[in-house]
């Protein structure tokens, strides 16, 4: 069974990466095993100029991996799309991801009042918003400053769901 996905947006600098930051152990301390796929829009670099594997990458290898005792990372060559990125984390009980717009994602909208700008999505695409003020939408709405409350509502979400499986 595919772990269910939400997709939190926002424009930059709204939060959402705080707010994972702080929801995430919430989530593993309710026992849930969590993905995060985060969206970049700038070329990132995680290998360094001189190590083994940058010099696999430039030798031609389409994939390069490395693991120790306690970490794994598997580099690819060229963009992957939003199911294959998930299909890599089928064991996991739930996905958040920050920063795409992927079909089959749930939207939880970032909102704070003094950042100025609206919800980066319309209301209607929203399965739920986090935010520090009232807004005029359909989705189910959180407190910015409290992510237990979303955590205890995905914890409940998740497990109404497996057993529906």
């Amino acid at each position: 069974m595919k772990p269910p996905v939400f997709s939190f947006t926002a424009f930059s600098g709204t939060g959402k990466t705080t707010f994972i930051e702080k929801l995430v152990p919430l989530l593993k301390q309710a026992g849930l095993k969590v993905g995060v796929i985060k969206h970049d829009a700038h070329d990132f670099e995680v290998d360094h100029p001189g190590k083994d594997t940058w010099r696999f990458t430039q030798a031609g290898a389409d994939k390069v991996s490395i693991g120790s005792r306690t970490h794994f990372a598997l580099m690819v060559q060229r963009e992957m799309d939003f199911e294959e990125i998930t299909a890599l984390m089928e064991d996991m009980d739930i996905i958040i991801s920050e920063g795409y717009r992927a079909p089959g994602a749930r939207f939880i909208g970032v909102y704070r009042a003094a950042s100025g700008n609206q919800p980066a999505l319309p209301a209607e695409r929203l399965f739920a918003a986090v935010t520090d003020a009232l807004l005029k939408a359909p989705a189910l709405q959180f407190p910015l400053e409290n992510p237990q409350v979303l955590a205890d509502f995905l914890v409940r979400f998740v497990k109404e769901h497996r057993d529906d499986a």
